[in-house]
This record gives structure tokens, C-alpha cells and sequence, in this order.
């Protein structure tokens, strides 16, 4: 370079008269980070929401639900009252109230503690179909169907998705990229 340059070009360059026909880079009157993040405000839900959603897409959440709905429905299968009669006599009588627990701690369990997702599920799976015998024919056929098909979601799920949106590395890089 000369004398008569900087950094930026020639002298010729930066003394050149820009006439009416001259094409001028031209430059966002808003930097485009501001107006994706606007955009990106305008589209996204309340952060409570979001941060429940991505709590949930984090566990088994429906297998769970769906596990704890089948014992809460074969408890209540299992404490019905016909008439005046109500009779709950040994083993039976227990049995009618530990299934449904289980499958309700079972369900809350899975979804709590993803990790564990495999033993929770098959140990629902294998309740729900006990409950057949025990609880009043599984509550009633309806009862165990919800706890094995949420059992069968709960060990079936094959843990979160990482999106580019959501991983750490994408994070790392958007902040680096706006420093």
C-alpha cells in the first residue's frame, strides 16, 4: 500500500464523488439479530410455558401420565360400593389397594426420574397385568389397559430430542456470535 491509502481502499476510492447513480452498499437501518430476536419474541409462548414444555419433551411424560390414570381408575374400580354391600377381606382387600398405588407411584416415578425409564415401565407393565387378577379384573379391563399402554410409552421412549435450538452448543455459538 501507499501513502495515499488506508485500510480501507485506495484514495481514489474515498475521494470519488457519489453521484445520483452511484450504488451504495446498502445497511439494515436495524441490526438482523434485533429483529430475529424480535420475531422470535412475537412467535414464542410465555417463558413459563416454554420451560414447561421443555421439561416435559425431557421425560416420558404421557407413558407416566398415562400409567398413574390406570391406577387411580383401579383404585377407585376397587373401592366401589354395590348397594350395602362392600366386602374387602384379607389378601384381596390389600391387593386392591397396593396395585393401584404401585401403578400411581410407578407413573409419577417415570416421569420424575427419566433415567430410570426401562425398570419403572416394565415394573408397570408387569403390575398392570397382575391387576387382572387383583384389582376387580384390572378395573374393570380399563384400568390395566391404560397402565400397559402407558407402560409400554414409558419404556419405548427413547429419551429428548436435541434440536439445534435447544442443544448447549448451539447456545455457546449464538452468544459467541453476538460478543
Amino acid at each position: 500500500m501507499t501513502d495515499e491509502t488506508d485500510g480501507r481502499g485506495s484514495a481514489r476510492r474515498r475521494g470519488r464523488d457519489a453521484g445520483p447513480g452511484a450504488l451504495r452498499p446498502v445497511r439494515p437501518a436495524v441490526e438482523p439479530s434485533v429483529v430475529a430476536e424480535r420475531s422470535e419474541e412475537a412467535r414464542a409462548p410465555e417463558p413459563r410455558v416454554r420451560g414447561f414444555r421443555r421439561w416435559r419433551r425431557q421425560r416420558p411424560f404421557a407413558g407416566g401420565v398415562l400409567v398413574a390414570l390406570g391406577g387411580v381408575e383401579m383404585f377407585f374400580s376397587g373401592q366401589l360400593d354395590i348397594g350395602h354391600l362392600h366386602v374387602q377381606l384379607g389378601i384381596e382387600g390389600l391387593q386392591a389397594t397396593i396395585i393401584p398405588i404401585a401403578l400411581l407411584l410407578l407413573g409419577i416415578l417415570a416421569v420424575l426420574m427419566p433415567a430410570h425409564h426401562v425398570f419403572y415401565g416394565i415394573l408397570a407393565l408387569v403390575v398392570a397385568i397382575y391387576s387382572l387378577i387383583g384389582v376387580n379384573l384390572g378395573g374393570f379391563i380399563v384400568g390395566m389397559l391404560l397402565a400397559g399402554t402407558g407402560a409400554v410409552l414409558v419404556v419405548a421412549w427413547m429419551g429428548p430430542r436435541t434440536s439445534a435450538a435447544d442443544s448447549p452448543e448451539a447456545d455457546s455459538v449464538a452468544e459467541e456470535g453476538v460478543s
